[in-house]
């Protein structure tokens, strides 16, 4: 075979399937200046020094992030929102994807579910969780009672990452001003954070999400009046690829339907 046609097959079996420009980027360069501490004169330190920084920290300079931030902060609502989404170019994914993926399900509901970006189908419709996980997150949802209209579902990020590869740090931190104020317009009872990277950027942690799934958490923002009770949990799609974990996503499921119960009390 052809060894140029082995290499073209190879990076699609690593989910490049797209082509999104004539050069490639080594996107580590651009935050070096950010994650190395060039400050450092001990003699004891001779080379610069790696800070100790959580992976959802935000880039010290970042145009796209605040103009996302200075764009949320005029919404009032969520069609203000979906808008400010709309015409934001902060976010290099929006001019690959196909369709802005922006909610789900009922605003007034007493739940609200955070992924982590839309896969090709939700791209495809322009809908959050319409996939393969998204039946499964169906299912699960409907054994502790509840469906589409009785929870709301976002993403941190409303554009298909190319390839369903993960989100880049620059990506996020330029999406995530606006999740903040998605939250902030719905003001759920709880906040279900659906894989590591909902859960580490909204609670700013770098613990793992196996280390973390089923801790109830406290979410906190400036727009919100009092904390919102948020639980991380593993994410469908991972559920899908390790099936011996649903068990624990079963307990999870547990939970959450015992603190609704608490709220009816």
């Amino acid at each position: 075979m052809n060894k140029s046609l082995e290499a073209i097959k190879l990076q699609l079996s690593f989910g490049a399937d797209e082509v999104i420009g004539d050069t490639p980027i080594c996107r580590y360069v651009s935050h070096l200046t950010d994650i190395i501490d060039v400050t450092a004169t001990s003699d004891e330190e001779q080379s610069p020094k790696l800070k100790e920084v959580p992976s959802v920290l935000l880039p010290k300079s970042s145009k796209g992030s605040q103009a996302s931030v200075n764009t949320t902060a005029l919404a009032q609502t969520l069609e203000e929102l979906r808008t400010s989404l709309k015409a934001f170019d902060g976010c290099a994914l929006k001019r690959t994807a196909t369709n802005l993926v922006f909610a789900a399900g009922n605003p007034e509901a007493d739940v609200m579910i955070v992924g982590e970006a839309p896969g090709a189908d939700e791209d495809r419709l322009g809908i959050p969780f319409v996939g393969v996980s998204g039946q499964l997150l169906d299912r699960m949802l409907s054994v502790i009672g509840l469906d589409r209209t009785s929870v709301y579902i976002t993403n941190i990020l409303p554009w298909r990452p190319p390839g369903n590869r993960k989100p880049t740090l620059a990506e996020i931190t330029a999406c995530v001003p606006f999740t903040r104020r998605h939250i902030e317009l719905i003001k759920p009872k709880i906040l279900v954070l659906t894989g590591g990277t909902a859960a580490s950027t909204l609670l700013e942690t770098t613990e793992t999400i196996s280390r973390i799934r089923g801790q109830w958490r406290s979410y906190s923002s400036s727009g919100l009046k009092q904390p919102i009770d948020a639980l991380p949990t593993y994410h469908p799609a991972y559920l899908l690829r390790t099936p011996g974990q649903k068990q624990q996503a079963w307990q999870d499921l547990l939970s959450i339907k015992i603190k609704l119960l608490e709220f009816c009390q």
